[in-house]
């Protein structure tokens, strides 16, 4: 049940960000904003989005377009990532980083119209156009948890702990944004579209806060006990980095126990959804046994 709602979701995902993307016959950009967004993905952030919207009574086709636009913020963000002027990685999702592909040039005006086409597909959504209250709002959490209150401000704080030991309170401030930020817009924004209650988005940003925090302390482990193959990306890059992760602060072990207690924080915050949450509980368990 859960794998065949998943591949759904994920079809509608993949066949809306196909049709919404520029064509890429004569501009290099284009080129490199369709190979970065179509190299692969667990599309768990457009997931969300439409889960959400369903979860609280809204229609899914309707936060599509949002879904997607979240999915090419999502992608901007690991094209300047992966720069080197930041992380500087060759691998992403087992293919070359968009700028050992393209270029440092070229990747960095993908980055920048992937951040900028993104709105235009909210502007341009039947939501937009029916209901401009809920867009409003909904764009108005995009770029507020896309920015210097979201993932950049986590990114800024990544950058200036660079080779630096950090507290975990410090690490903990950095991946709510620079992680979290992006995975809470997705559920509040479902949640707007659909026209949550209090407490229905009140419980959608008690998951999202605990998923988030989750996927990073995963992420962190499968950094030192995954291999280059199943991530698609160079593992042991945080140790050369000498960043300081929950791996490096509270040892594998507890790292591991932590992202179980995270993982049943998230669950837990479903309990108002009763049945209605199964996919969501689910998704959350397999997050974090995931391997990639």
């Amino acid at each position: 049940m859960f794998s065949d709602t998943m591949q759904a979701y994920i079809a509608q995902i993949e066949a809306a960000l196909a049709d919404l993307l520029p064509d890429a016959e004569h501009s290099d950009v284009s080129k490199a904003m369709r190979y970065s967004v179509s190299v692969g993905g667990k599309r768990i952030r457009p997931v969300l989005v439409l889960e959400a919207c369903r979860l609280c009574g809204g229609e899914p086709a309707l936060a599509l377009p949002f879904a997607c636009a979240l999915e090419m913020i999502h992608t901007y963000s690991l094209i300047h990532d992966d720069l080197p002027c930041m992380d500087n990685d060759d691998l992403r999702r087992g293919q070359p980083s968009c700028h050992k592909k393209f270029g440092e040039a070229t990747a960095l005006l993908a980055g920048d119209a992937l951040l900028t086409h993104a709105f235009c597909v909210c502007a341009e959504s039947t939501l937009a156009k029916e209901q401009p209250e809920k867009a409003i709002r909904a764009v108005a959490l995009l770029s507020s948890l896309a920015g210097t209150a979201g993932m950049i401000g986590g990114q800024e704080i990544d950058l200036a702990s660079e080779g630096k030991q950090i507290s975990l309170q410090v690490l903990h401030e950095m991946d709510a944004k620079k992680t979290g930020a992006l995975i809470r817009a997705a559920c509040q924004i479902g949640a707007v579209i659909a026209g949550a209650n209090e407490e229905k988005t009140t419980a959608l940003t008690a998951f999202a806060d605990a998923l988030g925090q989750a996927f990073q302390v995963v992420d962190d482990i499968l950094d030192v006990e995954g291999d280059t193959a199943s991530l698609g990306k160079p593992v042991g890059s945080d140790v050369q980095s000498n960043k300081s992760t929950y791996v490096s602060l509270l040892g594998l072990s507890a790292a591991k126990e932590s992202a179980k207690t995270l993982t049943e924080q998230a669950v837990g915050a479903l309990s108002v959804f009763g049945e209605e949450g199964a996919f969501l509980r689910a998704l959350s368990e397999k997050l974090c046994k995931r391997t990639y």
